[in-house]
């Protein structure tokens, strides 16, 4: 088993970070085949729409509208270059900026029909690729992939299902 011991800048209550090379080639297996699924849900729109862009749709869906430098921190990105990334995905009818009602001076970012409906279509495309998948498994197989997802989601920083369902997602 290799062990990593946490930096002083870990978050608190890490301590030792530990996992085994199964775990890590197992995890890569299972990231390659995920890869896949979304490679072929996003086939029909990769036309007109970038993987970063359809990023920025997934956190606007999952988050609602935000301030452009929520939205450039949801991404990793620089909020001045996320500007000029942002005027391109007006451009092309898939997000917009309005004035925040709390402050004219705060703009949102939100997703204009256009780009739910692209967010839609891939999702629903994916969930049937993830279907075909999980109907070869039995019902233990099943329990063990949900929570181990479950788990790998939380620790990545994703947002539960029910959290976003609070947004009316």
């Amino acid at each position: 088993m290799n062990a990593t011991t946490a930096s002083p800048k870990d978050p608190p209550g890490r301590g030792t970070i530990r996992h085994d090379d199964a775990a890590l080639q197992g995890t890569l297996t299972a990231s390659r085949a995920l890869l896949g699924v979304i490679a072929r849900s996003l086939a029909p729109v990769m036309d007109s729409v970038t993987l970063p862009q359809f990023r920025v749709l997934v956190v606007l869906s999952n988050f609602g509208p935000l301030r452009m430098g929520e939205l450039a921190a949801h991404l990793g990105a620089n909020q001045s270059s996320f500007s000029r990334f942002a005027d391109r995905m007006v451009s092309g009818g898939l997000i917009e900026r309005s004035a925040s009602p709390g402050s004219r001076r705060e703009i949102l970012i939100s997703l204009t029909g256009k780009g739910q409906q692209v967010y839609a279509e891939v999702t629903d495309a994916r969930r049937r690729e993830i279907s075909i998948v999980l109907e070869r498994l039995s019902a233990a197989e099943l329990e063990a992939v949900r929570t181990g997802f479950e788990v790998f989601a939380r620790a990545a920083g994703e947002p539960a299902a029910d959290e976003t369902l609070i947004l009316g997602i």
